[in-house]
């Protein structure tokens, strides 16, 4: 077992933990950074939470006005009966930019934070700087990946004991050590509030109705059209796509930039959060 916590990660760092009315969501956010800095948001993942970023929260903002926040349905913001296709996200991320008076951001996500990102930036294409698409870009998921997506979301959300909830982080990462025992009291907090259990169907539905996956994946001519540069970073270890998928959607970006983290899953940030450090900024940062 490790006992580290995640907020041993911002020891060093000057953060606030807040919460902003997005269009009528209490969205709650980690923020570092000067407020006179460019802006940066990282979004994360489906079932996720800010502090999927706490190891790159500090790094980042000695460059960016920095942000990590809980979407819409997530962590510790509102959740809303609603549907949750990536459209209702990109409005909740708008919504927040313009309580936080934000014309321009660079945003980066994880998994269902990088569609949010695409979808945002083919949506409001002047209010985006860069793009980062970690592990994630809107794409058709094998019916074997939405199943165990499917059931150890579930599982966790159903009866949330620390046991389905370490089954349901173990999905994120390649080394299973990763899974604090203090992250996953976070995420059996969070998985524990009522409202929660009623949202996962809702939020999982992106990928369970045909439909709904339909009209949330981007094409090949979306992904053309993007005139924002996009760093497409993944992993040798992805638990939802191979390597190839993510180098076919840089293939078709207008200006992209590939990369491929060894020996981590789906939260590279995470798990190896100095060469993702390391390479992101690189990218944001225009080197």
């Amino acid at each position: 077992m490790r006992y580290e916590s995640p907020w041993q990660d911002l020891r060093g760092t000057a953060f606030a933990q807040r919460w902003v009315d997005a269009g009528g969501v209490a969205t709650r956010v980690l923020e570092a950074g000067d407020p006179g800095s460019p802006a940066l948001v990282f979004i994360h993942g489906t079932g996720g939470h800010a502090e999927a970023y706490t190891r790159n929260l500090g790094p980042h903002a000695e460059h960016f006005h920095t942000y990590s926040i809980d979407m819409v349905g997530h962590g510790f913001s509102d959740k809303p009966d609603q549907t949750y296709g990536f459209l209702d996200y990109v409005e909740h991320l708008r919504a927040f930019l313009d309580a936080e008076g934000i014309e321009k951001a660079s945003i980066s996500g994880e998994s269902m934070g990088a569609g949010i990102a695409s979808w945002f930036a083919l949506t409001y294409p002047d209010r985006v700087d860069r793009l980062c698409l970690n592990t994630g870009a809107a794409l058709y998921l094998a019916p074997e990946v939405i199943e165990r997506l499917t059931r150890l979301s579930m599982a966790a959300v159903e009866n949330p004991t620390r046991e389905s909830v370490r089954k349901r982080l173990e999905f994120l990462v390649h080394d299973p050590s990763q899974v604090t025992d203090d992250l996953v009291e976070t995420r059996l907090a969070i998985y524990r509030q009522p409202e929660f259990a009623k949202a996962m169907p809702a939020i999982l539905a992106r990928h369970t109705d045909p439909e709904t996956q339909r009209t949330n994946v981007i094409t090949e001519e979306q992904w053309r059209s993007l005139p924002h540069p996009v760093l497409v970073l993944w992993t040798t270890h992805d638990p939802t796509a191979p390597v190839e998928a993510g180098g076919r959607v840089a293939g078709w970006l207008p200006d992209s930039r590939f990369a491929v983290m060894e020996d981590c899953g789906h939260w590279p940030q995470f798990e190896d959060a100095d060469t993702f450090n390391r390479v992101h900024l690189d990218f944001m940062l225009g080197r």
